[in-house]
């Protein structure tokens, strides 16, 4: 028997795919440059004090936590890590300019920064997050989650890995 998706939840499908499938790999592409994996490790570690700080104003939570800090002999590994936790670590422990806003809100068209994508990535995923029905209306597709297309898959993915994605549209 085959199943048909509405319009709607084929947008959030589309949605969902960008959010937490494409865009977690160009958030990682940026955070390993900033954090050789080799050296991730011993820069945790050296960390340790701005983390532990992060983690009692509950920035980073217990999972995040062990992913930072596995028990030995495993050591921190980017690949397991999600995008909330990479933004977090980039806000709190690189020098990268943030954008104009924070990353708390959605940068203006016009910057075009790794973290102003970053930005974007967060802004998208949590309107996503937050969507009760696993739908979004054509009209909203088409303003709010077109322009998500092009500022992430188009932008953000180009700029951190060299790569574009195939379109959806």
């Amino acid at each position: 028997m085959s199943t048909r998706f509405t319009q709607e939840e084929e947008n959030y499908v589309r949605m969902s795919l960008l959010l937490t499938g494409i865009s977690p790999r160009a958030a990682r592409a940026l955070f390993d440059q900033e954090f050789v994996p080799s050296c991730l490790n011993a820069t945790i570690t050296k960390e340790y004090n701005t983390l532990i700080d992060l983690q009692k104003r509950r920035i980073i939570n217990k999972p995040q936590w062990n992913l930072l800090f596995p028990r030995r002999p495993d050591v921190p590994d980017s690949k397991t890590f999600d995008v909330t936790l990479i933004i977090t670590l980039i806000r709190h422990l690189t020098d990268l300019t943030p954008p104009h806003g924070g990353y708390d809100k959605l940068p203006s068209d016009n910057e075009t920064t790794p973290t102003s994508d970053l930005a974007r990535i967060k802004y998208y995923r949590n309107i996503l997050a937050h969507l009760d029905e696993g739908k979004i209306d054509n009209s909203t597709f088409k303003t709010t989650f077109s322009t998500a297309w092009d500022n992430i898959a188009n932008r953000a993915v180009k700029n951190f890995n060299g790569a574009k994605p195939s379109p959806f549209f």
